[in-house]
């Protein structure tokens, strides 16, 4: 019989490792520039993991002449990866003086060869920072040790982007929450609402959590996630462009508009009509419009216009302009949302209520955000409740046990 392998306490699982050996650029770089320099490193070597396989396949399959034509990879929604791309021309070059330049080089030309990347990568960004060269081939070293291929049914290069977006938000605090939600609340509203099949849309989606939360909970239910259609939008560029690195390491499409943008004054999604809408907006974001301005914008028809002081109506009434007939929204706000009178958001919420759209509300317990330390709440909302009967029970059944959640989760974030 064989012996059981024992693992001490104090090994560490292959993500603390990769984290370990990423942290030694710290130092030489601001930790807000320092995420953009490893998440792309880790996108780079899991495309070209994903490129190699494909390109395996096609000799294996005495189609040589096609390993080099474009089509023949999107076909199965795996990127195109010109030579100087190559994770292997990366670590060839790792320890020359001018890796820098080379990795720019590479990100450029797989966005040129790749549409659906376009806006996605870094620009010039590694040669501008001035990196230490032998910092840098250290941490190429350490992204070479992830297995991509060691389990196919499990999402390694998913699990390293996940573990290393929250470290990151972690250290950067309130910085840290412009592009990250804590995993606890993206779950709960996941099984809340459950976007088992539709357009699913976030108005303000950061690093894309909301997305890969809706993509986990298609899979676990043995679904197709061929069902969904993900619509987001994002303001700030980097966080754009996290967002599409994180969604294409997962294989998941996404339309984010052409470009970064407001989602006030420029929705870049205008006749969408969404069945599920998974957000965390920015919490009582402050002189989010003049005094004149968007003053009757449609998306407040039948309602008070929001005040300028504070954007949390805005964004529901702009949430609640994007359902469908029979859409279903579970979005994150600071706990005054729930009770505030202010110019005018009492008068929305009763409008709301009488429109019998609000399905629960949660209250959460305090410090699970990295933007606020103030407790928070999870707003769901439904077009049409008769035909929602069976989730409404289910939810009825998740909100009995919701405390309990976040008390165990609280301290795992």
């Amino acid at each position: 019989m064989p012996k059981k392998r024992t693992i001490s306490k104090n090994t560490k699982g292959f993500e603390e490792s990769l984290w370990d050996s990423a942290n030694r650029l710290r130092g030489s770089i601001e930790s807000s520039e320092y995420k953009h320099v490893v998440l792309s490193l880790i996108f780079l070597k899991f495309v070209s993991d994903k490129f190699e396989e494909r390109r395996a396949e096609l000799v294996a399959d005495g189609k040589n002449k096609y390993t080099n034509m474009v089509e023949f990879y999107t076909m199965k929604n795996v990127f195109y990866l010109p030579e100087m791309s190559r994770w292997s021309f990366i670590q060839q070059y790792a320890k020359q003086g001018d890796i820098a330049i080379k990795i720019d080089s590479a990100l450029t030309a797989v966005e040129k060869s790749n549409a659906s990347l376009k806006g996605a990568l870094p620009d010039n960004y590694f040669s501008r920072l001035g990196l230490d060269g032998s910092k840098l081939a250290a941490l190429i070293d350490a992204i070479n040790n992830i297995d991509t291929a060691k389990d196919k049914e499990e999402d390694v290069v998913g699990r390293v982007y996940e573990y290393f977006l929250g470290k990151f938000a972690a250290s950067e605090g309130k910085l840290g929450g412009e592009f990250y939600t804590p995993k606890c609340a993206v779950n709960l509203i996941a099984e809340m609402i459950e976007p088992f099949k539709g357009k699913i849309y976030d108005p303000c989606c950061g690093s894309g959590g909301m997305f890969v939360q809706s993509l986990k909970f298609v899979q676990s239910h043995h679904g197709n996630t061929k069902d969904i259609s993900v619509y987001g939008q994002e303001f700030t560029a980097t966080t754009y462009k996290l967002a599409k690195m994180n969604l294409a390491v997962r294989g998941l499409s996404a339309n984010l508009g052409d470009i970064p943008a407001d989602t006030f004054f420029k929705d870049q999604h205008p006749d969408l009509k969404a069945n599920y809408i998974m957000a965390n907006p920015p919490f009582n974001l402050k002189e989010w419009r003049a005094a004149d301005e968007l003053t009757s914008d449609p998306r407040w028809s039948g309602y008070e216009t929001p005040p300028t002081g504070n954007a949390n109506y805005a964004w529901i009434l702009h949430m609640v302009s994007k359902l469908s007939d029979h859409g279903v929204a579970g979005f994150v706000l600071a706990n005054g949302s729930m009770s505030t009178n202010t110019t005018g958001e009492g008068a929305i919420r009763q409008k709301m209520v009488e429109n019998d759209l609000v399905d629960c509300m949660i209250a959460l317990p305090g410090q699970l955000f990295y933007t606020t330390q103030i407790p928070v709440c999870l707003w769901f909302l439904t077009k049409n409740k008769k035909a929602d009967k069976q989730r409404l029970s289910s939810s009825n059944a998740i909100t009995s046990i919701v405390f309990f959640v976040f008390s165990q989760n609280q301290n795992k974030e």
